[in-house]
């Protein structure tokens, strides 16, 4: 799909009759330019849809599917493999944000997309080729019909009493100590109020034995993981909205700075967002190979911190990264409005290169924590849940920019956003409010990361592949990572 929506993108950007109109010209006011309309539109948005839609389904499973290759004892393994993958997805940034980018500028974006499909086509003959090698899981199906039927059970079953013995619940292996992690669950008494689902009740009916009236405990615990995660997944979205507003109003400040790197060559605005993938391309080789090696000595733990320390460091790591950004916008607007100059564009590396070091900590921990915790059949679906956090984010990135705008209005004077002329906007005083959100949202985060506790049948260390069995009471083991 992404291909093709590049071969769309391509070709509406080199045939003149599939164009908008050009914009016009006036002294005054600029560019004046028309909408699109009509088929013109048509294929433009439906090139879109089919990048995001295939990038949906690309990015969640390969990462899933590559994890799936390595054996539940390669713990270690895998946490560099979560970060060799990051660090390919820095290089296809680096890449895209420099290379590409200035084939854009120069030739054309008929020729970028193009260039874009042709990889693309690339990366899929080389998945392709690779078939007979990979190992495959069956299909589990769906994970939305199983949660659900555990909500529609309880509900139906409210009025029932739990059993105080976990072992008289429908499907409980509490007693089946070589029961396979990967395909049972222990029952744990969070969510207490789910286990009903689990209650066996002979009625007389037909329908007492249903799939819709009587879950498993596997399944009841499944439905409990995905609550549990949830408040995790929320803490990211205010990360992944820092992350557009410097992938927007920084371009903008860039427009506004010395570009020049030579007389000659300058730097394009929009290829400062290379700037913390090029220094990852350093950092996470490091990470894996320096930090991981010494932090596994002190903590015992085979990726040297869990997966929820290290997106917790990442968020505190972004609000640092809007201080930069707002101690950095403040100079530059007093720069330019009170002395007539220009500061350089390199000015903004530091914000850059904070969340370049912020991003790697988070987002990789975010999909190690979501894969490494979850059942079979979940992995893809709560890895996708990392790729929704950065659509929510750039969403509520709008939202916020709207808002502020309204709140910090009045009668006499606009919002600190509304002019879109950065020398009369409040951009700085934006980035303090972020850097405030940032960390109200970090304090949030050590909440949520110090209630959440991990089934005690999931393996979260290499160096302990044993269940843990809840006592015969059915007290709650939950133990954190």
């Amino acid at each position: 799909m992404v291909k093709q929506g590049f071969i769309l993108l391509s070709v509406q950007a080199h045939l003149p009759q599939l164009k908008p109109p050009k914009c016009n010209m006036l002294s005054v006011t600029g560019e004046v330019c028309q909408e699109a309309k009509g088929i013109k539109a048509l294929i433009f948005f439906v090139a879109l849809y089919l990048v995001a839609l295939g990038s949906g389904c690309v990015k969640p499973n390969m990462i899933a599917y590559g994890a799936d290759q390595f054996e539940p004892t390669q713990s270690k393994q895998l946490s560099t493999y979560f970060n060799a993958a990051y660090f390919a997805f820095s290089v296809g940034e680096l890449i895209a944000l420099t290379v590409l980018v200035w084939v854009q500028t120069h030739s054309g974006m008929d020729v970028g997309f193009g260039i874009s499909a042709v990889v693309m086509a690339m990366g899929l003959f080389s998945l392709v080729s690779g078939t007979l090698l990979y190992k495959n899981k069956r299909p589990r199906g769906s994970i939305f019909t199983p949660t659900a039927q555990v909500f529609v059970a309880a509900f139906v079953k409210r009025k029932q009493v739990c059993p105080t013995d976990v072992k008289m619940l429908h499907g409980s292996n509490q007693n089946n100590q070589s029961s396979s992690a990967s395909d049972n669950l222990l029952h744990t008494n969070r969510f207490g109020f789910l286990d009903k689902a689990c209650i066996q009740i002979q009625d007389g009916s037909g329908d007492s034995n249903s799939s819709w009236r009587l879950c498993t405990v596997t399944q009841v615990e499944q439905v409990k993981i995905l609550i549990s995660v949830l408040p995790i997944f929320a803490c990211t979205i205010v990360f992944n909205t820092i992350l557009a507003q410097l992938q927007t109003f920084s371009v903008q400040q860039g427009s506004q700075m010395n570009t020049h790197l030579t007389h000659s060559f300058s730097i394009p605005p929009a290829s400062l967002q290379a700037i913390p993938y090029l220094m990852l391309l350093f950092i996470v080789p490091l990470y894996d190979k320096l930090f991981v090696s010494l932090a596994r000595r002190l903590t015992g733990h085979e990726a040297g911190i869990t997966p929820l320390q290290r997106i917790g460091s990442g968020l505190f790591i972004a609000t640092l990264s809007m201080v930069s950004a707002a101690l950095t916008e403040r100079k530059r607007r007093e720069t330019a409005v009170l002395h007539y100059e220009t500061l350089s564009l390199f000015r903004l590396i530091p914000q850059f290169l904070i969340f370049g070091l912020s991003e790697m900590l988070t987002a990789v921990g975010l999909i190690e924590f979501f894969y490494k915790q979850s059942l079979k059949g979940m992995q893809a679906f709560l890895t996708a849940m990392t790729y929704c956090s950065y659509s929510f984010g750039f969403y509520l990135s709008s939202v916020l920019v709207s808002l502020i705008n309204r709140i910090t209005s009045s009668s006499s004077k606009g919002g600190w956003l509304s002019d879109n002329d950065l020398n009369k906007d409040k951009l700085d005083l934006f980035y303090w409010l972020l850097a405030g959100l940032s960390f109200i949202n970090f304090l949030n985060y050590l909440f949520w990361a110090d209630w959440y506790a991990y089934n005690p049948s999931v393996v979260v260390n290499s160096t302990s592949q044993q269940h843990v069995s809840p006592d015969d009471g059915g007290g709650d083991q939950s133990y954190k990572p």
